[in-house]
């Protein structure tokens, strides 16, 4: 978090994580290490080890498709809202 300029404090919110969607916040939770970044920041996620972290989580290979489709959501928000965060330092 620090290399992006954040803290702990940034993310003091409390959620809920309905149970059909635990599987993809597991995945996006063991992607956390594998953010892209550029010149310009983070530019997203490295899919090349999508496959293998579902594996590692335990996703079910039918259900993976799903929580690809799920991670892809997952990211962009988080994309909108680092991009946001970036844009609004003092």
């Amino acid at each position: 978090m620090a290399v992006f300029g954040f803290s702990p404090e940034d993310y003091d919110e409390t959620f809920e994580v309905w149970p059909d969607a635990w599987l993809s916040f597991l995945v996006m939770d063991a992607m956390g290490t594998q953010w892209r970044t550029g010149a310009c920041g983070v530019t997203g996620l490295d899919y090349g080890v999508l496959p293998s972290v579902m594996r590692l989580v335990g996703v079910p290979a039918k259900e993976r498709q799903t929580v690809f489709q799920d991670i892809r959501v997952m990211e962009s928000e988080a994309l909108a809202v680092l991009a946001d965060m970036r844009d609004n330092r003092p």
